[in-house]
Order: structure tokens, then sequence, then C-alpha cells
């Protein structure tokens, strides 16, 4: 696309009004730049917002090598973008819109009251007053021969002219909040290189769950339990037993390793460690107590503490012959293994993998196939576990676009 003249009355046009886009607008606000926003949806903000629910964790304490490494294989494209605007200084950020944080035990950071709302209002109340005019209920279709903005809303389609473009549409997940993916078929046709949209923060499916227990055990939270995959460390944490399958904290915080495992070979054992603070040499000591006219049952609850949804797995993921010998039992006990044959639909996850990949654009996030279009924000290709990662990223990744736009002006 081309770009006007600095002095070109032309606004520079945002596509998203999540975290990404808004701060680019920011970005671009306090330079001086007239923006205009454009959202599909009718409030701006609602995918953060409804991540708010329960508490809005919006970034991570711990030390950056530690941060940065979350990312995972985007890793350093990743780190490339916290340089300048990192989990401190999105605090600072914060701070400045009259919003107070905290860190919490985990190491996440939170807004003092906990909740998005009030940060979400202050940030927009300063945008309105730079200048920033946001429209909603307006769907951005791609672009007109001439290079203008195909934008559809309720009175009609409407051809917008702009001096420069930044996309910040988000993955594919969560599509009812306007997290679609649509974009990928209007950047596909201009030629960028894209990769596929996968789940990430994703719940996965079993082959089948018996009829007894599914009924008796979805929904059910287990807690206080370790998970393994071959070749990544355990995480303890818990997560929850569904119809299908599994899904949860600590089944996120591995999902892109299984997803890869399940992509390669089909399908992904991973182990449930189900007393994770005894040694195995602890739990066939107490299976070999002495349980008189006990049942296995009434044994597994009294001398380890195994009852509920945990000795339902047990019963579930093992044969009658394992629960006759304590060693093969304290063995499935520390290493039960649950067979995961593929992820929960797209749009169930939290978020999404796959995207605009860093190879389709330059330094600034500008697409080499359409200069003077930005990205920002999840429909890059990069991936991270829950807390706090994800919007941390998002807001640096926006900002990086809103200064790759200026310095594209220039």
């Amino acid at each position: 696309m081309s770009v006007a003249s600095p002095t070109s009355p032309l606004p520079v046009v945002i596509i998203g009004g999540g975290p990404a886009g808004l701060m680019a607008a920011e970005v671009l606000a306090l330079a001086g730049v007239k923006v205009e926003l454009f959202d599909a949806m009718p409030s701006v903000g609602r995918k953060f917002l409804l991540a708010g629910v329960g508490g809005m964790n919006i970034t991570h304490s711990e030390a950056k090598p530690a941060f940065i490494g979350r990312y995972g294989k985007r890793a350093d494209e990743i780190a490339t973008l916290l340089q300048d605007f990192d989990a401190e200084q999105l605090r600072t950020w914060i701070h400045g819109l009259g919003i107070d944080t905290f860190i919490g035990t985990s190491g996440r950071v939170f807004p003092s009251d906990m909740k998005a709302a009030p940060l979400l209002r202050a940030w927009l109340k300063r945008l309105r007053e730079h200048g920033v005019v946001i429209h909603t209920r307006q769907r951005w279709l791609g672009w007109h021969a001439d290079g203008r903005l195909r934008i559809a809303g309720i009175e009609g389609e409407q051809a917008i002219a702009a001096r420069a473009v930044v996309l910040a549409l988000g993955g594919g997940s969560w599509a009812r909040l306007g997290s679609d993916g649509a974009w990928q078929a209007l950047l596909a046709e201009r030629g960028v290189a894209l990769a596929p949209l996968q789940p990430s923060n994703c719940g996965f499916e079993v082959a089948g769950w018996s009829a007894v227990f599914a009924d008796k055990f979805a929904g059910a939270p287990v807690k206080s339990c370790a998970i393994s995959l071959r070749g990544a460390a355990p995480r303890l944490g818990e997560f929850v037993v569904t119809t299908q399958g599994v899904e949860g904290s600590l089944v996120y915080a591995l999902s892109a390793p299984i997803r890869d495992t399940i992509s390669e070979h089909g399908s992904a054992i991973v182990h449930l460690d189900l007393l994770p603070h005894k040694s195995p040499a602890q739990v066939l000591a107490l299976l070999n107590k002495p349980r008189g006219s006990k049942s296995i049952s009434n044994h597994l609850r009294s001398a380890l503490g195994l009852e509920g949804v945990r000795a339902g797995l047990l019963r579930e993921l093992t044969d009658a012959a394992t629960f006759g010998d304590p060693a093969l039992l304290a063995k499935a006990i520390k290493a039960l293994p649950l067979t995961l044959v593929r992820t929960r639909p797209l749009d169930e996850a939290i978020s999404s993998a796959g995207g605009v990949p860093f190879e389709a654009m330059d330094n600034h996030l500008m697409l080499q196939q359409l200069p003077g279009v930005f990205c920002a924000g999840e429909m890059l290709d990069w991936e991270a576990p829950t807390g706090g990662y994800l919007l941390t990223a998002c807001f640096a990744s926006g900002r990086a676009a809103g200064l790759g736009v200026l310095d594209w002006l220039q």
C-alpha cells in the first residue's frame, strides 16, 4: 500500500480493539498521529474483559530469563519485543492509568481490585482524550484494488484510505468475542505465508473413558498431581476430568508439546503422578502395610489418601493384575499412563498458535508482502502458557507495531 506524505490528513487505521490494537493506537496518538480504530464487535476489549473474570492476571513477576523461556520456539522474537516493554514496564504503564498492581503468591501480577474493566475504562478514556476515534460493529473485509480498506458496518460497506494499517485481529479461539481467524484468507490472497492456526492452552481428548468413569467423575478436579511428558519437565498442579478427556491449568502448561507429539505420532502418552509428594519407595512401603480385612480401595484411602477421582483414574487406567501386585500398583500410582489422542476444538482453546510468521515481517512487524501494513498480537505465530505471558506479549507487540508505523511514516 502506498503511504501519504507526513502532512496527510489521512489516519493510520487500526483493525482490532484488543490489547495489541489499543496499544498501537496509543503509541501513535501520543506521537500526534491521527488514529481511527475499527472493531467488528459491539465494544472493544471483549476477550480482555472475559479473561479478567475471576481475576485479571496481567503479567508475571518471575526473572526475565525464565519469563522469556515461556515463549518456547519464539523466545528470541518475543525477547526482542520485550526489550523496551517487559513485565515491569507493563506494570509501570498500568500504574500510569491510576491502577495499582500487586504480586500474588504464585508470582502472577494482578490489578489491585483483580478486575479488567476499570483498567480498560481508564485506558479508553486516555485514548479518546488523545483523539483516537473508535468505530465498533465495523468488520474489515480486505482491500479494494486501489488499496483502500473495505469496512462493512450496519449501514453498509465503506472504503477507507489510510496512511498505514495495523492489523491486530487476534488468533482463532473464542470466535464469539471476535477472534475468528477470518483474516487468514484475506492475507493469503495477498501472498502472505501463514502458519496454520492450532489450539494452545487447550484441553485434550482420550480415546474414550468408560461410561461408569465419565458419569461419575466428569467435571471433577484432580488436585495435588503432577503430569510429565517425555522430553518435558514434570509439572505440579491440578487439572479437571471432562466427558471427553482432560483440561485445566496443569494440562494447559504442557499443551504445546502434547499437541506437537500428537501431530507427529498420532497420540501422546502423559504420566500422572497421583502422589507427587511421596517417593516410589514410600508409596510401596505404605501399600505393603498389612490391610487385614480391608478392601484394596479402603486400603488406598486409609494408607495413602487415594480416593475419589484419583482412585477412579487408577482403576480406569490399570488392570486387575496391577491391583494384585503392590510393586506394579506403586509404579502406576507414581507414573500412571494416560493416552491423549486429539486436542479439543480450536474455538474452545484459551489461545492459539500459528498465524503470521515473524519471517513474513520486517523488524518493525511490517508485512514484507504489504508495505505499510503491520501485524500485532495473537495473530502472530507465537504461543505462551497462561500466567500473564499472553497479555504481556500482546501489549509489547502492539507497542512495537505502533513504533514501526511511526518509523514508516517518517
